[in-house]
């Protein structure tokens, strides 16, 4: 499990994406607040097809944290019920 690595490829490649398309708009001479607010609009739907795989690694790393997690809980709370030995 490398949910770690996954996130921060995820975090870090939707920001390339955003830049990419800021830049991409400055070089067609928008202004640069407005190509960064139509940038980080274009790339949040955009990145949600691209990072397909990407963002279904990081959806099941925090599914099986989370399962751990529960699965934790519940052998402390049986523990403290008495039921394990």
């Amino acid at each position: 499990m490398h949910l770690g690595r996954d996130v921060t490829l995820y975090i870090c490649a939707r920001l390339g994406m955003v830049a990419a398309a800021t830049a991409v708009l400055v070089l067609v001479n928008v202004p640069l607040l407005v190509a960064l607010a139509v940038g980080v609009v274009v790339a949040l739907p955009l990145s949600m097809f691209v990072f397909k795989g990407l963002r279904t690694r990081v959806a099941q790393g925090l599914e099986e944290k989370q399962s751990a997690r529960r699965a934790e809980r519940e052998k402390l709370r049986a523990q403290l019920r008495g039921d394990a030995a």
